[in-house]
């Protein structure tokens, strides 16, 4: 299953609140992206069914081996990319936003040519 960017910023926000609370609910991913209970719904429901998590007895959100996999790579291009412009002077605020909308569209080949070329610096 493909995801789609908002998928994946599901998954990424999900990893990023387990790494910083521990245990995530929906409500919890519904504060943190700013969107309704219905959204994240909605959202679970459809990343449950392709295999990228699963919910426990007490509502509690777990990314899969595959969620975790994308989750990871997602939240590893927005940290890379938001690094980078702000090295380069592009003012936090605005690097973030950059790199959360890079992070979806940029190829794979293209980012880790672009990660090796930056790194060899």
């Amino acid at each position: 299953m493909k995801l789609r960017a908002s998928g994946e910023d599901y998954l990424e926000a999900v990893l990023m609140l387990q790494k910083k609370n521990g245990m995530v609910r929906s409500i919890d991913l519904a504060r943190h992206m700013e969107v309704s209970k219905p959204s994240v719904c909605y959202a679970v429901g459809t990343l449950r069914e392709g295999g990228f998590l699963t919910t426990d007895e007490k509502h509690y959100l777990h990314l899969t081996e595959l969620g975790q996999n994308v989750a990871e790579k997602i939240y590893e291009r927005h940290c890379f990319f938001t690094k980078h412009f702000i090295s380069i002077g592009v003012d936090p605020e605005t690097a973030e936003a950059d790199a959360y909308r890079i992070e979806h569209d940029i190829s794979a080949e293209t980012y880790e040519q672009l990660k090796e070329s930056i790194t060899k610096e």
